[in-house]
């Protein structure tokens, strides 16, 4: 259980992954603002931004999301929370790979370190 700025409670363990998947505009990212801390969330926008100068530059974003999930590995092979924000998992062919990349985090995380707790949201 985490107690976010708004005073709610999320069941949400320490180790977990959290994907806030959804339309551009949507509020992802308003409610990863407001439920959990800056360093625990991983935007694919700001990822894309890294790699290419431009968040908005779609073809940057494989390169991004091989960056993303490097830095949420880390994150839970060290026992954070982590929370990625990624509206183009929505989109082309990264709707393909978004459940695969989920579960490779997953399993390679779970093997190092036990037990993954995911929450919808």
């Amino acid at each position: 259980m985490t107690e976010t700025r708004t005073g709610r409670a999320l069941p949400v363990t320490d180790l977990s992954l959290v994907v806030l998947v959804g339309a551009t505009g949507s509020g992802k990212s308003t409610f990863a603002r407001r439920h959990f801390a800056p360093t625990e969330v991983i935007s694919s926008d700001f990822c894309r931004g890294l790699v290419a100068d431009d968040e908005n530059d779609q073809s940057a974003t494989r390169d991004a999301f091989d960056v993303l999930h490097y830095i949420a590995g880390k994150r839970l092979a060290a026992g954070r929370r982590t929370v990625v924000d990624a509206t183009s998992l929505m989109i082309g062919r990264v709707q393909a790979s978004g459940e695969a990349s989920v579960a490779r985090l997953v399993r390679g995380v779970g093997a190092r370190s036990g037990a993954v707790g995911i929450a919808a949201v």
